[in-house]
């Protein structure tokens, strides 16, 4: 596992932000946005470049062609809100609320997910490389015509995730929850899974499990 983390991120001067007072097309380096609430905010081609976001509500939001580049967000809930078209290179959620947070068809490159309620969160035909779900609820997930390369699943719960023409092959989910998965026989084929996950399973091969 070789994911990269955000650079120059960890600095003593810092440009003390505001998201409500970012304009269209405006790019931000070094910029430390925290302690605020800007629910239902709309932003449009901005570059966000070695920031740090922590403590920020921006819930139910718009958010497109954006890119984050060099970026850690920390106890920050983007509960809800659409990311149309942006990009995530070398990105960190720690502790973050990100659930109902769509993703479809955006590009996530080196992003870790640490603590993370990530639940019901829809990555369908987005692309994502070198990404680490750690100790985060990934519950009723979407990921759907999903391009996946070096995608890891530490202690995540992916119960009643939905996987549907995105292979899981070579991906080890032995550590993590999937009850009530859907997924095909063709997706999950070549997972790694422990012997008591393949109870979870057996639906895919029309197989019941008598009680005792």
């Amino acid at each position: 596992m070789n994911i990269l983390k955000p650079q120059n991120i960890y600095i003593k001067e810092w440009n003390k932000q505001k998201m409500t007072y970012i304009s269209e097309d405006e790019e931000i380096e070094y910029g430390k946005f925290e302690n605020e609430e800007c629910n239902n905010i709309n932003l449009y081609e901005n570059e966000f470049e070695h920031c740090r976001f922590e403590n920020v509500y921006m819930q139910n939001g718009w958010l497109e062609k954006i890119t984050f580049r060099d970026v850690l967000f920390k106890q920050c809930n983007f509960s809800n809100t659409k990311f149309n078209e942006c990009s995530f290179i070398r990105c960190e959620f720690n502790n973050c609320k990100i659930s109902g947070v769509d993703f479809t068809e955006n590009r996530l490159h080196n992003v870790t997910l640490i603590e993370t309620n990530a639940s019901y969160i829809n990555l369908s035909m987005a692309s994502i490389e070198n990404i680490l779900f750690k100790d985060t609820g990934l519950k009723n997930s979407y990921f759907q015509e999903t391009k996946i390369k070096n995608i890891y699943f530490d202690n995540a719960d992916l119960t009643q995730a939905q996987f549907f023409k995105t292979s899981l092959k070579g991906v080890d989910l032995s550590n993590s929850k999937i009850e009530r998965i859907a997924i095909t026989i063709e997706d999950i084929k070549g997972a790694i899974i422990d012997q008591f996950q393949a109870v979870d399973l057996l639906y895919l091969i029309g197989v019941k499990i008598k009680e005792q």
